[in-house]
């Protein structure tokens, strides 16, 4: 099964990079969606579904708390498997946002293998 995933990043070339980190780490991908805050997220959520959301945290405009907040409130969004992936990976942080709702957390920098693993476990489907 090919999935759609969602980067959301404030910085073009950390989204390029995870979707290639993506690529190399062996996950079937029928659709990359970017976007540069939450805000910007939510506009393409409202037309697009995805499987897997990818979200930074420190964004301008709408950060990934606030966005994690939003898809929370929304009934059909928090079913969404969200996927943080940031540079602050203090404990405090990491649980912070696991009780707002994200389902896995990988701090920067990181490595295919780690990405892979997380998202086995969020989508439930080994790749090869």
């Amino acid at each position: 099964m090919a999935y759609r995933v969602l980067i959301v990043d404030d910085s073009p070339a950390m989204r390029a990079f995870v979707r290639r980190v993506i690529c190399l780490s062996g996950v079937d991908v029928a659709d990359f969606f970017e976007a540069g805050n939450g805000r910007e997220a939510l506009a393409l959520l409202a037309n697009q579904w995805v499987d897997v959301i990818l979200t930074d945290i420190n964004m301008p405009e709408m950060d990934g708390e606030q966005f994690l907040e939003r898809l929370q409130s929304e009934e059909l969004l928090r079913s969404i498997p969200t996927v943080v992936i940031s540079t602050d990976a203090t404990s405090h942080r990491v649980e912070r946002l696991r009780q707002l709702g994200a389902c896995g957390y990988i701090a920067k920098p990181f490595l295919p293998e780690n990405l892979r693993e997380v998202l086995e476990r969020h989508l439930g489907v080994p790749y090869a």
